[in-house]
C-alpha cells in the first residue's frame, strides 16, 4: 500500500529544512488552482522550537494560548541515535519535557493528545522495538506498558478525553485501534492502516486508507465499524476533527495516474461522508482542526510552491489558502499537524534544505495594520 508503509509516512511526509529562524510577517497569495479571495488571516510568524540538527515537528496540541505540546524528533537521519523529543510551549518559550522511567527511551514521537496541561498522551516508537505510549505532564513524560501492543504493531495518531484514550495504527496489514478505559482494548479492523483519530463525548472517528481509497471507522455502541465513503479511488486520509455529532472534516490526498497528488476533504453531515469540491492542484493534507463554531484549518504542502508553508482555511463556506513567505534557495515546507485554542492558530512541522531539516512553527492571525 503505497501510503500505508510506516516509516515511509514519517519520513516521506518529512521532506523539507532549513530557514530564517527570525520571525518574519508573511504575506498572502495564492497558486493558480485556489481563488484569489484574501482570507481574514495571514501567517504571522515563522520560528522554531530550536530542537537542534536534522530535526521535525510531527503534531500539536493545546489547551490555551499558554499550553500548547509538539512531538517529533531529532537527527532523524541517524536510525540508532534518533531521540523522540516532547515539547511546550507557554506562550513566550518552547520548553523540552523528558520522558521517564523506561531505559530505552523513545525513538521518534508521532502524535500528542493534550486533555489538560496535567494529562498529555504521546505515541510514537520505542528504541526497545516495541510501540511508544506516553502519558505526563510538564514535569515529564512516562511509558505507559499496554500489554496488547507488541512489537511489530505500528502506532500512528492518539486521540484523549478525561478517562479514556484511543491510540490507532497498523496491525500485520489490518487497520489497528487500541483504547483505554477500565482496561485496555484491541479492535482490529479491515485491511488497510488508520492515521489519524479524534473523540468528542460518545463520538469516535478513525481515519486512513485500505491501498487503493479511504478508509474511515465509527465508533458506535462500544466497536469501531467501517462506513460507508464516496469513490475515491486512490484516496487516502491523514486525520479527522470532531466538531459535534453532525460535524466531522477529514483530510488527506488522492494518487493520480500522472504522480501527482490532489487535496482531499471529507465532510461529515451528521448523516454521511460528502466529498468537498476543491480546485485541482498538486498538494496534499496532513492535519485538521476547528475552533467549535464552524471555522476549520488544515495543514500540508503544495509541491507547486514547494518553499511556501500551506494552509487551508474554510470560512464562508470556502476553503482558502494561508500562506507563508517563500524562502530562497531549494528548500521545501511541511505543515504536519495544526491547532486552534482560545486566539492561536499553530502549525508545526519541517522545513528541508541543502539535506538537512529544521523544525517549524507557524502562527497565524490578523493581519496586523502597519506602523505610522
Amino acid at each position: 500500500m503505497r501510503c500505508a508503509v510506516p516509516l515511509c509516512v514519517f519520513i516521506a511526509g518529512l521532506t523539507a529544512g532549513q530557514f530564517p529562524l527570525a520571525p518574519s510577517l508573511a504575506h498572502v497569495s495564492t497558486a493558480s488552482a485556489w481563488s484569489a479571495t484574501v482570507p481574514e488571516e495571514v501567517v504571522r510568524q515563522a520560528s522554531s522550537a530550536r530542537l537542534g540538527q536534522d530535526a521535525a515537528l510531527a503534531d500539536v496540541s493545546g489547551v490555551s494560548d499558554t499550553a500548547v505540546w509538539a512531538v517529533g524528533q531529532i537527527g532523524l537521519w541517524d536510525v540508532w541515535r534518533n531521540r523522540g523529543i516532547v515539547t511546550r510551549w507557554n506562550g513566550a518559550t518552547w520548553t523540552e519535557v523528558p520522558t521517564r522511567g523506561d531505559a530505552t527511551g523513545a525513538g521518534p514521537l508521532r502524535s500528542v493528545s493534550a486533555v489538560s496541561d496535567n494529562e498529555v498522551w504521546v505515541v510514537g516508537d520505542g528504541h526497545d522495538g516495541v510501540p511508544y505510549v506516553g502519558r505526563g505532564g510538564g514535569g515529564g513524560i512516562d511509558r505507559v506498558v499496554v500489554p496488547q501492543v507488541r512489537a511489530g504493531d505500528w502506532l500512528r495518531s492518539v486521540a484523549a478525553e478525561p478517562g479514556r484514550a484511543a491510540i490507532v495504527g497498523s496491525r500485520g496489514g489490518r487497520a489497528l485501534i487500541v483504547t483505554s478505559g477500565s482496561s485496555w482494548k484491541v479492535h482490529e479492523g479491515p485491511d488497510g492502516v488508520l492515521h489519524g483519530v479524534d473523540l468528542r463525548g460518545k463520538d469516535g472517528w478513525a481515519v486512513g486508507n485500505n491501498g487503493d481509497e479511504p478508509l474511515v471507522m465509527r465508533l458506535s455502541g462500544g466497536s469501531w465499524k467501517p462506513v460507508d465513503l464516496p469513490d475515491v479511488k486512490g484516496g487516502y486520509l491523514r486525520d479527522v476533527h470532531i466538531t459535534s455529532a453532525k460535524r466531522a472534516v477529514a483530510v488527506g490526498g488522492v494518487f493520480t495516474a500522472d504522480g501527482t497528488t490532489l487535496p482531499l476533504i471529507l465532510r461529515w453531515d451528521g448523516r454521511k461522508w460528502l466529498r468537498e469540491a476543491l480546485p485541482d492542484g498538486d498538494a496534499e493534507l496532513y492535519g485538521v482542526t476547528g475552533d467549535g463554531h464552524g471555522g476549520y484549518w488544515a495543514s500540508g504542502y503544495d509541491a507547486e510552491r514547494p518553499s511556501e508553508a500551506f494552509l487551508l482555511r474554510y470560512t464562508d463556506k470556502k476553503w482558502k489558502p494561508l500562506r507563508g513567505e517563500a524562502g530562497g534557495g531549494d528548500r521545501s515546507v511541511r505543515l504536519q499537524s495544526v491547532v486552534r485554542t482560545d486566539g492561536l492558530t499553530m502549525a508545526v512541522g519541517h522545513v528541508l534544505a541543502d539535506d538537512h531539516y529544521t523544525d517549524l512553527v507557524e502562527t497565524f492571525g490578523p493581519a496586523e495594520a502597519p506602523v505610522r
